[in-house]
């Protein structure tokens, strides 16, 4: 599902924050990237969603390697992939059935299976019945679940979260990740980023560990 193969990236300050990174997340796979802060994992995801661009090597999501997707089909790439922010990014003036319908939206998909599947998402995430809430009328933990809904009400391949927990008590840290697990369960690859040890401990997945944009000695750790 991903491979990065011999990865740097060296940003415009000259910043290198991947050097030489590789390795292989499989399909239907639930990985973390865990690592100080600094270490490369936003990087990664950034890569992952062509937010960046690596410096020199390759990255692959599916059979696609991405130095061959133009800026104009960057879109329909993204289409395949959900995404967590650690700050929700929500809308405040809206209510988050439109919050979590906006990727539909821009798709263009016919409103009333914007409707259907805006429901089905937040019925996923426990939120059903909340349609015409505003976020700040939710705690932070349903602005996090909010912002789960949007990432998959397009029933993406591919899940990625950078620190999706960063702001949340440990209870409700687990809860959150307890939510990708069952994301994970029915199919979907999941990659998050995250610094919280004791956390990944308690899901119990994989996890790949970075240290000064490397990957550190064990790369891999399998619980």
């Amino acid at each position: 599902m991903i491979r990065f193969d011999q990865v740097h990236k060296r940003y415009a300050n000259g910043r290198e924050a991947l050097a030489g990174v590789s390795f292989t997340i499989g399909d239907g796979e639930m990985t973390f990237l865990t690592g100080h802060s600094g270490a490369g994992k936003s990087s990664i995801l950034k890569l992952i969603a062509l937010i960046e661009r690596p410096t020199r090597g390759q990255v692959f999501i599916g059979s696609q390697n991405t130095a061959g997707i133009k800026p104009r089909g960057i879109p329909q790439f993204r289409r395949q992939l959900g995404v967590v922010f650690q700050d929700h990014k929500l809308l405040h003036d809206r209510p988050i059935s439109d919050n979590v319908a906006l990727p539909l939206i821009i798709a263009g998909v016919p409103k009333r299976e914007i409707d259907k599947r805006v429901r089905a998402a937040l019925d996923q995430v426990g939120l059903l019945g909340k349609e015409r809430s505003r976020p700040l009328e939710l705690s932070t933990g349903e602005q996090q679940r909010v912002g789960i809904a949007r990432a998959v009400v397009g029933k993406p391949r591919l899940l990625i979260a950078d620190e999706p927990t960063g702001n949340l008590d440990p209870d409700l840290a687990l809860d959150i990740m307890r939510l990708f697990k069952r994301f994970n369960d029915v199919g979907v690859t999941v990659v998050i980023a995250t610094h919280d040890v004791h956390l990944i401990d308690q899901i119990g997945a994989r996890r790949i560990v970075l240290g000064d944009g490397r990957l550190a000695a064990p790369a891999v750790v399998n619980p």
